[in-house]
């Protein structure tokens, strides 16, 4: 199969995209094109999922999985990938500004990930807490909050 196929102009049309944004990769899925642009991935179903919210997509043999930061999970199954799994993983790594792990006082740690749209101003922080810890545990969320404090001093972010 060619590399420099075109995406057909009816799937490049109902693409919801915004100013300036631009194709980079696209595949077929079993339901239909997988796209990527530089600012966000289009599903088949036209669902566009911005790269900033994307905690971590995976990749094997029956497609792609993408969970996002609001735990939404999404499937696409995908036969030949062409270069969406390179292109995916560069453009979520893009938008990471900080990505840091920090042991907490007497149990696990955090890691404390700051994430901006590509081109864009820091949009928050986001806490992932080590296995077995409880984010709802307002000592634990308090104890974040001190390391992301320190965090943010020390990066200028």
């Amino acid at each position: 199969m060619s590399i420099f196929r075109r995406l057909p102009a009816d799937v490049r049309k109902s693409l919801d995209t915004e100013q300036g944004e631009r194709v980079l990769t696209f595949t077929e899925g079993a339901d239909g094109h997988v796209v990527a642009t530089n600012l966000a991935l289009y599903l088949s179903d036209g669902t566009r999922v911005p790269y900033e919210e994307i905690d971590r997509a995976s990749w094997d043999e029956e497609g792609v999985r993408v969970l996002t930061t609001d735990g939404v999970r999404h499937f696409e199954r995908i036969s030949e990938p062409r270069m969406l799994p390179e292109t995916l993983r560069e453009r979520v790594n893009s938008t990471i500004v900080v990505n840091k792990h920090v042991s907490l006082p007497g149990r696990g740690g955090v890691r404390l990930v700051a994430r901006r749209r590509p081109g864009g101003e820091v949009l928050g922080w986001t806490f992932v807490f080590d296995e077995g810890l409880d984010p709802a545990d307002p000592g634990l969320r308090a104890q974040a909050e001190q390391a992301l404090e320190g965090v943010r001093r020390s990066m200028g972010v």
